[in-house]
């Protein structure tokens, strides 16, 4: 499995690591591979100090104060939605489970919604009101679906889904009512709901990162837990594994990653569905290798389309939600026809 791991992960950070390059250099102005990666040496402590200096001022800004950031945001993004989407899909066992299906994203949109309609966004705690106030209503999301699929104080596998579509639509319908009712702030309704990096600076990904990385070891350590969910409930409790406890746990640790990432980004779909499906069709189903390398994959896929977005139609961006979902609705339909033709 170690391994296993080390090849997979390692390509991975190869192609992540051209990804990174390539949107750093791609853009309205194009700029040299090298100048790229020696703009970003040249901010390094100690590093810095041996770099000499053949660029244009306008190019480091570019790089340093445009492009970076959103890159950085960009991967925190990816890896956030990705490990998050395989955490939901192993704790429910369905391979359509991630943080889009299940409300959580319907939950931070009426909350951004709700503070743009009535020009609260910078009323609480400056910049930072949105993010604040979306993470809190996608939790809260959550924990209603928790409530609504639980019976005699068991959580219900097969209906958590089912709760979180219904919460979804229920949600769903309270945002478009305040985009109908919205005027002169539609646009930016809007354009929060499409999901986007645009003019997200380095203090965004500072907010992300350590949900990130608290959620993130604790999803990792309980890949042995879900593969012996994955067995049935009955067998992973003979195994030694309190399954309610794991459940509430691993919805939880995933619901935040996701509510912090959806905060800072607005809504980003199929991110979670798309790549752990993808990494389980090439390594398998063992979560001790889906969780880490969704991580990875996440991050490359969302990194991938935000570059997309902003080439495809140059100048003119196209948000990253859009992109993703164009991407992610086909699959979504491929994987609910394949399950029906399990199930039949």
């Amino acid at each position: 499995m170690k391994q296993k791991l080390l090849i997979w992960g390692g390509a991975g950070m190869l192609l992540l690591l051209l990804a990174i390059t390539l949107s750093l250099s791609i853009g309205t102005v194009q700029l040299p591979l090298l100048q790229v990666w020696g703009i970003v040496a040249h901010q390094l402590p100690w590093i810095g100090d041996h770099i000499s200096v053949n660029w244009e001022a306008s190019s480091e800004q570019i790089v340093w104060r445009v492009r970076f950031p959103r890159v950085v945001l960009g991967v925190l993004v990816g890896a956030s939605l990705g490990v998050a989407g395989a955490a939901f899909q192993g704790v429910l066992r369905n391979p359509l489970a991630d943080p889009y299906t299940l409300g959580v994203s319907s939950g931070a949109a009426v909350g951004a919604s709700f503070l743009i309609l009535f020009g609260l966004q910078f009323s609480l705690l400056g910049i930072w009101t949105i993010p604040a106030v979306a993470f809190g209503t996608g939790m809260a999301s959550l924990l209603t679906v928790l409530l609504l699929a639980r019976m005699d104080g068991k959580l219900q596998i097969e209906t958590v889904i089912l709760s979180g579509v219904v919460m979804q639509a229920f949600l769903g319908a309270f945002v478009a009512l305040m985009v109908s009712m919205s005027k002169q702030v539609v646009n930016e309704i809007v354009f929060w709901l499409m999901g986007s990096l645009t003019l997200r600076g380095w203090s965004y990904s500072l907010i992300l990162l350590p949900y990130l990385v608290l959620g993130a070891l604790l999803l990792l350590l309980f890949g042995r837990a879900m593969n012996l969910l994955s067995l049935g409930e009955a067998q992973a409790a003979h195994m030694g594994v309190n399954v309610e406890r794991t459940k509430l746990t691993v919805l939880i640790a995933a619901t935040l990653v996701t509510a912090a990432a959806v905060s800072v980004s607005g809504v980003v779909a199929f991110v979670g569905l798309i790549v752990p499906h993808l990494l389980r069709l090439l390594v398998g189903p063992d979560y001790r290798l889906l969780l880490p390398l969704s991580l990875i994959g996440g991050a490359l896929y969302v990194l991938s389309a935000d570059t997309l977005g902003r080439m495809l139609l140059s100048p003119t961006e196209i948000p990253l939600g859009v992109v993703t979902a164009f991407l992610g609705a086909p699959f979504f339909v491929y994987l609910l026809r394949k399950s029906r033709r399990r199930a039949r």
